[in-house]
C-alpha cells in the first residue's frame, strides 16, 4: 500500500496538533510506521485513507460506532434535527424526549443528565458522590484502563505531570474479581470512600458473585457504587451491564455507542443523589454538568434513532454472533499456525481484544506491532477486534483469512527472530511517563 499523501501531511499535523491527534489511542505511536495516518471517510465497517487505501475496520471509533460508519438512518435523524437549530436559550423538547427514553430503557435510574464525553459524566458521578457522602476518597478498579481525562483518574497513571499529588492521593485502587482487595481499602480508609468506580466487566467476566458482593460492600459502608457503562451499555445489553449482570449501581454513565459515533453521553442515577445537581433540595448546590453543548440537539437525535434501531433490530445478537464467528476463526488459525500459546483473543464477543506474546510468553509491544503491520498491509485495521452491526459474514471471513496470513509471519518471527520481519519501531503503551 502507498501512504505518500498521509506521510506528506504527517509532519504538518504534528506541528500544529500536540500528539498529532485529539485522542491518544489514535496517535502515531499506537500504530506501525507503515500504516494509514489520516482517514478520509468511512462507510459501514470500512474506511478509506487519504491515499485511497481501503480497510475493513475493527476499532470502530474507539468502540463508539456499533451500527456502522455513516449509518444512514442515524445520519438522517441528526440532519433533520439540525434543520431546526442546534442550541436554544431554553431546553429543547428533544432533551425531555431522550431523557424519558433513557430512564425507561435502563432499569433503576430515575434521572439523567446529558453531556458530550465519557469523561464529563464519569467525573460528574464522582463529584455527586463526594457531595452526597461528604467524603473525598475514590476507589477505582485497577484492571479497567480508562475512566476520565480529569485529574482524579489521570493522576493515578504514569502520565500524571501537571496534576497535584494531593489530588492523586485521594484515588485508591482495587482489583477486579478480588473482593479482599476492596475490603482492604475500606479497612484502611474507614468512613472516607465516597464512591467505587468500575466497569461491570471488560475482557474479564465477573466470577463468584463479585459484582453483587461489591454492591453489598458499598451498601454496608454508605458508599456510592458507580458503573462506567461506556462499553457494556450498548454492546453487552441494551439495558447496560447492570441489566446483563443483574446488579444495580447508584450512578451509571453511558456514551460511545449510545449515539453511534456522535458526541453524546449520559449520567444516570437515583433521584436522591442526582437531584443534588438540581434545584429542588435544601443542601449545598452541586455545579453539575453545565455545558454549553451538553445537550446539542442533533447528537440527541442521533442517540434517539440509535436506540430505536437497537429496539427494532437484533443489534446485540448480531454483535455477539459476529464476535463469536471471528473468535472461532482466529483461534483455528492460531492453532493451525502453532501460535495459540502466543496470540490470544479475549473478552466478550462484542468487545474483543487480542494479546501478543513473545518467545518467552511475555506481553510484547513488538509482536503487537508486527501483527498490526501484517494485517494493515492486507487491508484490515484492528487495534482491537470490535465488531459492528455492519460487519457481515463475508467481512468476518475475509478478516480471518487476513489474520491467518499474519499469523504465518508471526510464527516465522518466533522461529527466526522478530528483527527479520518487523519494519520500524514498535508501538508504545499510551500511559508512560516519558515519550
Amino acid at each position: 500500500m502507498n501512504f505518500d499523501k498521509s506521510v506528506a501531511l504527517q509532519k504538518k499535523r504534528n506541528s500544529i496538533i500536540p500528539g498529532g491527534g485529539h485522542t491518544y489511542a489514535k496517535g502515531d505511536d499506537q500504530y506501525p510506521e507503515h500504516a494509514p495516518l489520516i482517514i478520509e471517510k468511512g462507510k459501514g465497517c470500512r474506511v478509506w485513507d487519504i491515499d485511497g487505501n481501503e480497510f475493513i475496520e475493527y476499532g470502530m471509533g474507539l468502540r463508539a460506532v456499533t451500527l456502522g460508519h455513516a449509518y444512514e438512518p442515524v445520519i438522517r435523524a441528526a440532519y433533520r434535527q439540525m434543520l431546526l437549530g442546534e442550541n436554544y436559550t431554553r431546553p429543547a423538547r428533544i432533551e425531555l424526549e431522550l431523557a424519558e427514553i433513557m430512564v425507561n430503557l435502563i432499569d433503576g435510574p430515575e434521572m439523567v443528565k446529558f453531556a458530550k464525553n465519557g469523561s464529563d459524566v464519569t467525573t460528574a458521578a464522582v463529584k455527586l458522590a463526594r457531595a452526597y457522602t461528604g467524603r473525598d476518597r475514590v476507589a477505582i478498579c485497577s484492571n479497567h484502563p480508562f475512566f476520565s481525562a480529569d485529574d482524579w483518574f489521570i493522576g493515578t497513571t504514569s502520565m500524571c505531570a501537571g496534576i497535584p499529588k494531593t489530588i492523586s492521593d485521594l484515588t485508591v485502587k482495587f482489583d477486579y474479581n478480588n473482593l479482599e482487595s476492596l475490603n482492604t481499602l475500606f479497612e484502611r480508609y474507614p468512613g472516607e470512600i465516597a464512591c467505587v468506580v468500575m466497569e461491570p466487566a471488560t475482557s474479564e467476566e465477573s466470577i463468584n458473585n463479585f459484582l453483587q458482593d461489591v454492591r453489598n460492600i458499598c451498601n454496608a459502608n454508605g458508599t456510592v457504587l458507580v458503573f462506567d457503562e461506556m462499553i457494556t451499555g450498548f454492546r453487552f445489553h441494551l439495558g447496560g451491564g447492570q441489566k446483563y449482570y443483574g446488579v444495580e449501581p447508584d450512578l451509571s454513565t453511558f456514551g460511545k455507542a449510545m449515539g453511534n459515533g456522535f458526541s453524546v453521553s449520559a449520567l444516570m442515577g437515583d433521584r436522591e443523589i442526582m437531584e443534588r445537581g438540581g434545584l429542588h433540595h435544601d443542601k449545598e448546590r452541586v455545579f453539575l454538568l453545565s455545558l454549553t453543548h451538553g445537550a446539542e440537539n442533533h447528537a440527541l437525535a442521533a442517540a434517539k434513532e440509535t436506540i430505536h434501531i437497537y429496539k427494532t433490530h437484533d443489534v446485540i445478537g448480531h454483535l455477539k454472533r459476529q464476535g463469536e464467528r471471528l473468535t472461532a476463526g482466529i483461534r483455528k488459525a492460531a492453532s493451525e499456525n502453532r501460535v495459540g500459546e502466543f496470540f490470544h483473543v479475549m473478552g466478550h464477543p462484542a468487545n474483543l481484544i487480542y494479546v501478543t506474546l513473545d518467545e518467552e510468553k511475555g506481553r510484547s509491544q513488538a509482536y503487537r506491532t508486527l501483527f498490526l503491520q501484517e494485517i494493515i498491509k492486507r487491508g484490515v485495521i484492528a487495534p482491537s477486534l470490535v465488531v459492528s452491526y455492519s460487519h457481515t459474514d463475508a467481512e468476518i471471513d475475509r478478516t480471518v483469512g487476513v489474520i491467518n496470513d499474519a499469523l504465518v509471519i508471526y510464527r516465522k518471527a518466533l522461529d527466526e527472530g522478530i528483527g527479520k520481519y518487523l519494519k520500524g519501531r514498535p508501538v508504545k503503551p499510551v500511559f508512560r511517563k516519558y515519550n
